[in-house]
């Protein structure tokens, strides 16, 4: 009973870290939405990597604990953060720009 009730503390807490790192990640998006390169790393920047270097190193932590957390859980590695660190980089000069890049993430998590 007393590894139920672990586990059962272990999945709340990582619920809310989760909701945590969304609220951060929303927070950074809707700063890039309204204008603020740099959360992508579409230019390569080393600037605009400088300011963002906090925002991108608290959801890195963020999603190692979760990441540490789901493992124990059994449950497959936080999608959100793969998807993010995926979307970040380098992009063809016909791709959309941060700041719409931001919008169409912050319109796909308002919709989730």
């Amino acid at each position: 009973m007393a590894k139920i009730d672990r586990l059962e503390r272990l999945d709340a807490h990582r619920s809310e870290l989760e909701a945590e790192y969304t609220a951060a990640l929303i927070a950074a998006l809707r700063v890039t939405a309204a204008g603020k390169w740099g959360l992508f790393d579409h230019q390569g920047d080393r600037h605009a990597r400088k300011v963002v270097a906090p925002v991108i190193a608290n959801l890195a932590d963020l999603a190692e604990t979760i990441d540490r957390m789901r493992d124990q859980l059994l449950m497959p590695p936080f999608e959100l953060h793969q998807q993010f660190m995926a979307a970040r980089g380098p992009v063809s000069s016909q791709a959309v720009g941060e700041p719409r890049q931001a919008q169409a993430w912050l319109d796909r998590l308002a919709g989730a």
